[in-house]
């Protein structure tokens, strides 16, 4: 029951989401005008602070698409359209992937088939001595260590963000579709815990720091890992990795 309501929150969630981010955008730039490099109100030093801060945001997002698609063609052609309009790709990819659900995933465990390429095919991997999660530990933490300098070096520049000249229109497009990922990020980081309380911490992180959270988070659950576990294991619980979810839902669907 709690899992079909998840999805059906999802799917609530995320067209709303959408239109939130969209209303936004365009009431902008009807009122505002486009953000051209040349305009000084708008590329201040927190402003291009942030973008970086939005754009370290969404690599794990970037990465979890190009691992979902079959095809280099869909793994690019969404890849720089998330790069390009940012949380509203997030929000169609997200829910076009739910509606691929069967009616026996979303009540099984939605997340997991979510989550995972293909679980029919994948399960859990052999252990291979050419895994990737050495080296994602070093990407994901070389980049927590960009944006804490940066934050740094900002602040000891410009003074605190927590100041009201500076939400301005472009900024607040920014934190709005900067938030909806740290959303969809979240709900990730509260399914990977087996505590709501410390799912909750994380999230608390997430809003808080940022892509710096985000790095933190990530770089934790990597060391969770063993240097030869294939890499796609950090999207899924711990009790999912033993295979047991595998076998048992492809001996289901053998059945039907």
């Amino acid at each position: 029951m709690a899992t079909n309501s998840l999805v059906t929150g999802l799917k609530v969630f995320l067209p709303v989401m959408f239109c939130v981010m969209l209303a936004t955008l365009i009431y902008t730039i009807i009122t505002d005008g486009l953000p051209e490099p040349d305009r000084r109100d708008v590329f201040t030093p927190w402003f291009a602070t942030t973008i970086v801060d939005f754009y370290i945001n969404i690599v794990p997002i970037a990465v979890w698409i190009v691992y979902k698609e079959s095809t280099w063609f869909g793994s690019i052609l969404w890849a720089i359209l998330l790069i390009v309009f940012g949380s509203l790709t997030t929000c169609v990819y997200l829910f076009m992937q739910l509606l691929k659900l069967t009616p026996q995933e979303a009540s099984e465990d939605p997340m997991y088939f979510l989550l995972l390429r293909d679980s029919f095919k994948d399960g859990v991997g052999p252990r291979d001595k050419k895994s990737l999660v050495v080296t994602a530990r070093f990407v994901f933490g070389a980049l927590g260590c960009v944006m804490l300098g940066a934050l740094v070096y900002t602040c000891l520049t410009d003074g605190s963000p927590f100041r009201m000249e500076l939400l301005y229109p472009w900024m607040v497009v920014l934190l709005v579709s900067f938030y909806i990922n740290v959303a969809v990020l979240s709900v990730w980081v509260v399914y990977k815990e087996s505590s709501w309380i410390i799912g909750i911490l994380w999230v608390a992180l997430l809003l808080s720091l940022g892509s710096f959270g985000t790095s933190v988070v990530i770089v934790v659950q990597l060391f969770r890992l063993s240097p030869l576990d294939p890499l796609y294991l950090v999207l899924v619980k711990n009790s999912n990795r033993a295979g047991d979810m595998y076998e048992r839902t492809h001996s289901a669907v053998l059945r039907m």
